[in-house]
């Protein structure tokens, strides 16, 4: 009996795929745990390099009845931070009432009159109630400014519109971006430009932050913009009205 042919469905046959080899499926197996370890291991050597920093410059100007190293035969780590809290905490408590501020206002005059310590002071001092303040206008959207030429961007931060001199000297329509550096966001430059010169972004400043960290690796989804109702929901024209016969 002559042999029945396969019907044929118009499928496309399909090849199998390539098989992967030990030593490549143990590479990705490796990458993939490389991957997931990375952030983890980075954010634990970072907070242990900075306890460690602590603990260096606190626990030698503590007494020696207060060091762990006088009962034990090791020091504790972290010790130095939680005494570093501990202190902070009781000197915003003396410094909440009457005794403390007046204390704190005296300490203030005289670092203020001494030459060289009252430019440092002064300046710290202003930056520290510029991000303890909760002024919205501090940083609040990020901006796009053409820089350092035409027709190059660089990603930069609303700082404030351009007050006192600069408001005087070059008018009112100028506001101040603060242009942070890769990788390291708390250092930059900052520029007076004019609000119709800024292209205003969506993104959030904890986005933009990530962003200049990440040296533009990380960017933040960005839906697109849809058509206007009108257009999307253009209406077709009506047919005319048939003519009596």
């Amino acid at each position: 009996m002559p042999k029945s042919k396969k019907r044929d469905y118009g499928l496309l046959p399909t090849e199998p795929p390539p098989r992967v080899s030990l030593f490549g499926w143990l590479r990705g197996r490796f990458f993939a745990g490389m991957f997931i370890a990375l952030p983890v291991v980075v954010t634990f050597l970072i907070l242990q390099f900075l306890i460690s920093e602590i603990d260096k410059r606190v626990v030698p100007l503590l007494p020696a009845a207060l060091k762990p190293e006088t009962y034990l035969n090791y020091a504790v780590p972290g010790f130095g931070l939680i005494v570093l809290i501990v202190f902070l905490t009781v000197l915003g408590g003396i410094a909440t009432n009457l005794i403390g501020r007046s204390v704190i206002s005296l300490a203030d005059r005289i670092l203020t009159r001494v030459p060289f310590v009252r430019s440092v002071y002064s300046a710290f001092k202003q930056l520290v109630e510029v991000f303890a303040s909760n002024n919205t206008e501090q940083f609040s959207e990020c901006v796009l400014i053409e820089y350092p030429k035409k027709g190059t961007w660089c990603l930069g931060f609303v700082s404030s519109p351009a007050k006192g001199e600069l408001k005087t000297v070059l008018g009112p329509a100028f506001i101040g971006v603060f242009v942070p550096t890769t990788p390291n966001p708390t250092s930059g430059f900052l520029m007076y430009v004019e609000s119709s010169e800024v292209v205003r972004l969506d993104m959030t400043v904890e986005e933009g932050a990530k962003m200049i960290l990440s040296a533009g690796l990380v960017v933040p989804e960005h839906l697109p913009i849809k058509e206007g109702d009108a257009t999307s929901t253009q209406s077709t024209p009506s047919p005319e009205p048939e003519s009596g016969a």
